[in-house]
């Protein structure tokens, strides 16, 4: 017998352990060999890494598709595995070695990696449990790292071959560059903090023109010391006898070009720029374009450095900003400063400020990479879901820059390149083949140094789809899995991750990676703000797993996951989703508790009772919409199926139309009426397993002891029925519900009491409604609270009235309910809404209020006017009803 509740910490580590045990989540298992392959590769996550709210929404909606397609007979594989996260480790391990008064730098490179290689296998690794506790069914038998062995070759091979192609260079171009770290970091690395700061306005002297300055605006004028020319847009009439000329920099004493550039826009400021092509991004594209010379100011560690004059070296930057700024004003060079509010780059992990730096890195020319993948997404080889994320994969990749993969780290793959004390480089797979090339090149031997740095950790996350699978090896995993079916990840990494593999993918494998890739939506708190720790609104999953279960989170997520569309995630949705697991457990309760048990070979086709017909009908029905709705990534429309057919369907209707039955006399209805319970039970926990995995399999087992079919639930198989709905008993039971729906409706609005029963007259019915009333009298008394249903030509006076089907409803109240006061109290309440009505539209109205309120204010003003809008409506019904009774 079930327990009289659910308790989802007594069970779900008990439910997981039984599915490793029995292998479950295996690909390749023998019964499943005559399936065809379904593969997803999970978005590794970092090593240092823990569950947050949009990896418990990510690995949710992977975990849908793998459940649903290995129910479906698929040879499912979900790929697990963890990224190394190159500059993220190697600061964890980092603190932990200056917590012992100790520096990498003094233990050197090799025992240095020889202690992350054992944190590693000590800490990392903590999120591959926490997925295991949301019920990610990954085949863990095949759990890789990036820099494992295998992985770690396929990193080798596709850098020298890409090298050798010409497709990986090494040049000096500006990076983002952490003064902390002391590495090139990643766009994604970089955080822009809205900041209140300066705008300087800088005079520099024309050359020859006593008196006369161009003034430059700058919110770094520590930069100055690094221009090296001046530009105005050709078309600003304000300077076009300018352009050839020179100005003196100041302080410097170098004579700059003033260019003509598109880049200097005459509508901003003076309309003249300072152009410093080794320290901003835009000016180096016009340092490119007019052959500047690119004068580094900083070192490494964004001190002054010595292309600078005397008295500013070895400053700190915003040193030398202070220093700089006095000097101009001294020199009466300095003509005004304006407040200004701008976005300044931080390190989002050293949390100091980047540098736009002029270093030699290594690249790989990623425009070439980049058109076959343009084709193939224009093709139609690979698809996004949502569409329109297309656009920005496609912005993205027409305009792509040289990707630069190198870091100054020690923790990742270091890069296969070895220096002859000529600078000669000899790029190869290992230090004896590189030797080897230096001899044929030299004729004796030379004593090679191997480049220092390591890879960005996007180039091995980019052969994730391949590399998992074995290759460079050609082994019967990849022949079988690749290309991948879908890939599930956020917005922020189409460019860093997506538009990587795909470049890596065709230019390896020759063909596309996956065929879709799912966008989903951010997770933000209840107000529809992001997360931040800042805000102190961040949601831990782990705690709401700990609080309300696994499955009333995961299904939270899904039901709340509509394309394009972020997730406002309160505490009470995964409460109420918690008591949904709890209403599935409580029917499934009632029903064993009245004899309702598995029956072997039995037929939904076969029943004969009506509404044993109409339920296993509404199964297909539900069934289909659940199907349609994981196949098209629609998870809100298929969890928002199997949550109406459960609720609203089987517990609220079937099980309460069935009662009299089941506990009646035994006969052939109550035996059909449990068997085909039983049947729709089991139903149900196929079709909210892969949303709800840990209720639904307990609930599996534990009904079917000592019965036949011991198979576990999650490699049964997926309800997938035609021909079950039974038009007839579906005409009869929709009727039947849709007018206790509407009495209760009525009694509602109209506030009769609980307890009074009311005599319901059917005006105009035809002979088929009154046959059905006849024949459903029992349960539209019990279910509706009538005292009698009747029949008449016209309505009784003092009765309300409503319409459903082909008779109108009439509900004589004016012995229960005083209609003056009803109609009072209703009429108040229309007054209050239409009032508060009018107040939110001043708002909502208000350009004022609109433009300067936060964007979840104005939403939530919105769904005020929406909901009150709507009860309006309801009030205004009521009161037409009432004025029909009078």
């Amino acid at each position: 017998m079930l327990d009289k509740t659910f308790t989802p910490s007594e069970v779900e580590s008990r439910i997981y352990e039984s599915w490793e045990e029995a292998g479950v989540f295996r690909a390749g298992r023998p019964d499943r060999a005559a399936g065809k392959p379904y593969c997803i590769v999970i978005p590794p996550p970092n090593v240092t890494g823990s569950l947050h709210m949009g990896h418990a929404l990510n690995n949710t909606l992977q975990d849908v598709l793998i459940r649903f397609e290995r129910m479906r007979g698929m040879d499912a594989l979900w790929q697990p595995g963890m990224d190394h996260a190159g500059i993220a480790t190697q600061m964890v391990v980092e603190r932990q070695l200056e917590e012992s008064g100790l520096h990498r730098r003094d233990m050197g490179r090799d025992e240095f990696i020889r202690r992350v290689w054992s944190w590693k296998g000590q800490s990392g690794g903590t999120i591959i449990n926490q997925l295991k506790r949301l019920g990610a069914s990954c085949d863990w038998s095949r759990e890789r790292f990036t820099m494992d062995e295998g992985l770690s070759e396929a990193v080798l091979k596709v850098f020298v071959e890409l090298y050798r192609a010409g497709l990986i260079y090494k040049d000096k171009r500006l990076v983002n560059w952490d003064p902390k770290l002391l590495t090139a970091i990643s766009d994604l690395e970089v955080q822009p903090v809205e900041t209140r700061g300066h705008l300087w306005h800088l005079r520099y002297p024309v050359k020859d023109e006593p008196g006369r300055y161009i003034v430059v605006a700058t919110t770094r004028p520590e930069t100055m010391l690094g221009d090296t020319a001046v530009a105005v847009h050709a078309d600003d009439e304000r300077y076009t006898d300018l352009v050839g000329k020179t100005v003196v920099l100041p302080l410097v004493g170098r004579e700059i070009p003033i260019i003509a550039d598109e880049y200097a826009d005459p509508e901003q400021g003076s309309g003249a720029v300072k152009i410093t092509p080794a320290h901003d991004f835009n000016d180096f594209e016009v340092g490119k374009r007019h052959g500047l010379a690119m004068i580094n100011i900083f070192d490494a560690h964004a001190r002054i450095s010595d292309e600078a004059p005397e008295k500013y070296r070895g400053l700190d930057r915003f040193e030398a900003r202070r220093q700089i700024v006095a000097d101009l004003e001294e020199q009466g060079l300095l003509e005004k400063i304006d407040d200004h509010v701008l976005m300044v780059p931080y390190g989002d992990r050293s949390n100091v400020v980047i540098e736009p730096w002029l270093t030699d890195q290594w690249y790989v020319d990623a425009a070439t990479l980049a058109r076959p993948a343009i084709e193939a997404v224009e093709r139609g080889e690979t698809v996004f879901v949502p569409r329109n994320w297309e656009k920005t994969y496609f912005e993205w990749m027409r305009n792509i820059q040289p990707w630069c993969i190198s870091r100054q780290l020690w923790w990742g793959h270091q890069i296969p390149a070895w220096y002859a004390p000529d600078g000669e480089v000899f790029v190869a797979h290992s230090e004896e083949e590189a030797y080897a090339a230096a001899r044929a090149r030299y004729g004796d031997d030379v004593t090679l140094q191997r480049d220092p740095d390591v890879l960005d950790t996007w180039f091995s996350s980019a052969l994730w789809p391949f590399s998992t699978l074995g290759w460079p090896e050609q082994t019967p995993e990849l022949k079988r899995y690749y290309k991948t079916d879908v890939l599930v990840t956020g917005f922020d990494i189409i460019f860093f991750w997506v538009a990587r593999m795909m470049m890596m993918g065709l230019y390896f494998m020759k063909e596309v990676p996956f065929h879709t890739v799912y966008i989903h939506a951010l997770v933000r708190d209840e107000k529809g703000q992001k997360m931040s720790k800042s805000k102190g609104n961040v949601i831990d999953p782990l705690d709401l797993v700990a609080k309300y279960g696994a499955d009333a989170l995961r299904f939270t997520l899904s039901a709340m996951a509509a394309q394009g569309r972020d997730i406002k995630l309160s505490e009470s949705r995964v409460e109420g989703y918690r008591n949904f697991a709890t209403k599935l457990w409580n029917a499934a309760r009632f029903c064993e508790m009245n004899g309702c048990a598995r029956v072997d070979g039995f037929d939904p086709a076969a029943v004969g009772e009506t509404l044993n017909r109409w339920i296993v009908g509404e199964v297909e029905a539900a069934a289909r919409t659940v199907t349609e709705g994981i196949e098209t990534y629609r998870f809100n429309e298929a969890a928002g199926g199997a949550y109406r057919f459960v609720w609203n369907v089987f517990c609220d209707w079937y099980l309460e139309l069935a009662k009299p039955v089941l506990a009646g006399e035994d006969g052939p209805a109550k035996e059909e009426t449990r068997a085909t319970a039983a049947w729709v039970i089991d139903q149900i926990l196929k079709i909210l397993h892969p949303f709800m995995p840990y209720v639904t399999e307990e609930l599996w087992a534990r009904l079917g002891e000592g019965q036949s079919g011991d198979e576990m639930l999650a490699l049964a198989e997926w309800p997938n029925f035609s021909g079950l709905v039974d038009a007839e008993a579906k005409a009869d039971i929709d009727w039947l519900i849709d007018l206790v729906t509407a009495v209760r409706s009525v009694r509602s609005e109209m506030n009769v009491p609980a307890g009074a029963r009311l005599p319901l007259v059917l005006v105009g019915a035809t002979g088929e409604t009154e046959a059905r009333a006849a024949r459903y009298d029992e349960p539209l008394k019990r279910l509706a609270r009538l005292e009698e249903i009747t029949t008449a030509a016209a309505a009784p006076a003092g009765s309300v009235q409503t319409v459903v089907g082909d008779a109108t409803l009439a509900l004589p109240i004016a012995d229960v309910v005083d209609l003056g006061a009803e109609r009072a109290r209703l009429e108040k309440e229309l007054r209050k809404l239409t009032d508060e009505i009018g107040k939110l539209d001043a708002k909502l109205t208000n350009q004022n209020f609109v433009s300067r309120a936060p964007e979840h204010v104005v939403e939530e003003q919105r769904e005020r006017r929406n909901d009150a809008d709507e009860a309006r409506a309801k009030l205004s019904q009521a009161l037409e009803r009432l004025a029909g009774a009078a």
